[in-house]
């Protein structure tokens, strides 16, 4: 189905840099990524976080590297990731040299807050010859006394003055390779300070609402910030920050970048709230098959609808339907169109299996296998 042009999202033209082999910026796709919140220093703890993060879709993971045994560890950890590694760096330069050398991707760093120029050069060079990009990250909770002093409490143009001024550092050490960030728990400061900053620069930017909340409350502010700036084109990586295992984030982030249509990954479901007019239990059903799901990433569309009132038209724009009826039965839909009925007990795994099939077939298409069994045929 073509793009309606009332869907239209005109992206910000930013450069584009690498973090690792993942494109950041320009026309590249907006990469979704989360942290670990394990110690560092236990390297075992953060790999299989990070493949858990890998199996959920992330694109970059973040790791905090406080300390020296921290940055030893990484090593180990970069070695054993397939996506690429950002050391989180603070203060200490050290540390940053210490992790482009173990093999970190990006450096999250504010240059101004890392000691003289002359360690800022150092860190500078060793990302030049370890082939590390940097992110300048801002947060309203953490700005620079100057600037809290001249504009007397945290705002758009104190955060924004404070990426700049990290801005001019790399900069002067003739670095380009980064990506900046704006952070505020608050939704209205977070927003304007990322709208001024995109004004103001070319450098492909990292979204996020931080210290969001919990599941629920995290998630519906991340995506009324995000999804502001998303929509108004800005924005070229993002991290969901919730209070919440991880992978939700990541989960949280493509599922964004879905309402949009900004990024496609996995079942889109589409699904009623569900009233009397049911023929099925609808909540109890799509909260099994999105566990059932987490499996497929390749894009695709399903409605799980509980009666005929909305359920035709639903199914009639994704790739599979069902739509509850009467007598303990519902209808299929593959392509938009009616095939067959089917009990309302055999709902969950054959609709998975349907969805198997799709993505198989998806995928065949895509690495010119040729042609495999038609959804029609599934029954």
């Amino acid at each position: 189905m073509s793009v309606r042009p009332y869907r239209d999202i005109h992206r910000r033209k930013s450069r584009k840099i690498l973090v690792g082999t993942v494109e950041v910026g320009g026309d590249a796709p907006i990469s979704v990524q989360s942290m670990t919140n394990t110690l560092t220093t236990d390297a075992k703890a953060t790999i299989a976080q990070i493949k858990r993060l890998e199996d959920a879709g992330a694109d970059i993971v973040r790791v905090s590297c406080p300390d020296k045994e921290s940055t030893a560890a990484l090593k180990a950890i970069v070695r054993a990731s397939r996506v690429p590694i950002v050391a989180d760096i603070h203060f200490h330069y050290k540390r940053a040299i210490e992790a482009a050398e173990a093999g970190a991707a990006c450096l999250r760093i504010n240059p101004g807050n890392i000691g003289s120029a002359a360690r800022v050069k150092d860190v500078v060079q060793a990302a030049k010859d370890h082939g590390c990009s940097m992110r300048i990250g801002v947060n309203a909770g953490s700005l620079e006394k100057e600037f809290l002093e001249k504009y007397g409490e945290p705002c758009p143009e104190a955060m924004v003055e404070s990426a700049q001024s990290h801005m001019r550092i790399l900069q002067d050490n003739d670095f380009h390779e980064f990506k900046i960030s704006v952070k505020a728990s608050d939704v209205f400061l977070a927003v304007a300070a990322y709208q001024q900053l995109a004004d103001v620069c070319d450098y492909p930017l990292h979204l996020g609402i931080t210290e969001a909340g919990g599941m629920i409350p995290g998630t519906v502010k991340s995506s009324i910030g995000m999804g502001m700036l998303l929509w108004s084109g800005i924005g070229d990586t993002i991290r969901v920050s919730l209070s919440a295992e991880p992978e939700e984030e990541i989960r949280v982030g493509f599922d964004m970048l879905k309402s949009l249509g900004l990024r496609h990954r996995g079942v889109n479901i589409v699904s009623c709230p569900s009233c009397a007019r049911q023929g099925f239990n609808v909540i109890r059903t799509v909260g099994k098959l999105e566990e059932k799901l987490k499996h497929i990433a390749t894009p695709m569309s399903l409605s799980i609808i509980g009666c005929v009132v909305n359920g035709p038209g639903e199914a009639r724009e994704t790739d599979i339907g069902f739509t509850g009826g009467g007598a303990g039965a519902g209808m299929i839909y593959l392509n938009g169109k009616p095939v067959y009925k089917l009990d309302n007990a055999a709902l969950i795994d054959h609709v998975v299996e349907l969805c198997e099939k799709k993505a198989a077939e998806i995928e065949a298409a895509r690495n010119g296998e040729g042609a495999v069994p038609a959804l029609e045929s599934a029954q």
